[in-house]
């Protein structure tokens, strides 16, 4: 016997009507996909300065790090609440290790203007 045929042996037949509706779906979901990518609207900065769309830039990056800094400290702080709950001095010490991370990574924008001194 194939193998192909003892995994489609305990397998239940799929109605005719499920194909077509998932057929209708998939061509559903690839007609908006590829709708939603074609007819994407893109804006030019009305500044002129370059200056001014690399300061965009950074604040726009600094923001991202910034989220990640609050996704770590959050993180951080149930890694020690679960911690101080089973009383696990090696995952207290991660945890504290991953809050004083996402501290420094969320101010990590304030921490490199403090010292540039800009």
């Amino acid at each position: 016997m194939n193998i192909i045929n003892m995994k489609n042996k305990n397998r239940l037949p799929i109605p005719a009507q499920i194909k077509r509706g998932y057929r209708y779906y998939c061509f559903l979901v690839a007609a908006i996909a590829i709708g939603s990518v074609r007819s994407m609207v893109v804006f030019a900065t009305g500044a002129s300065d370059p200056l001014t769309v690399i300061n965009n830039l950074s604040e726009f990056i600094f923001g991202l790090i910034r989220a990640v800094g609050l996704i770590l400290l959050g993180w951080g702080i149930v890694q020690v609440g679960l911690s101080l709950q089973s009383h696990d001095p090696s995952q207290r010490s991660n945890g504290f290790l991953t809050l004083a991370g996402g501290i420094i990574i969320t101010f990590a924008k304030e921490i490199l203007t403090l010292i540039t001194g800009a």
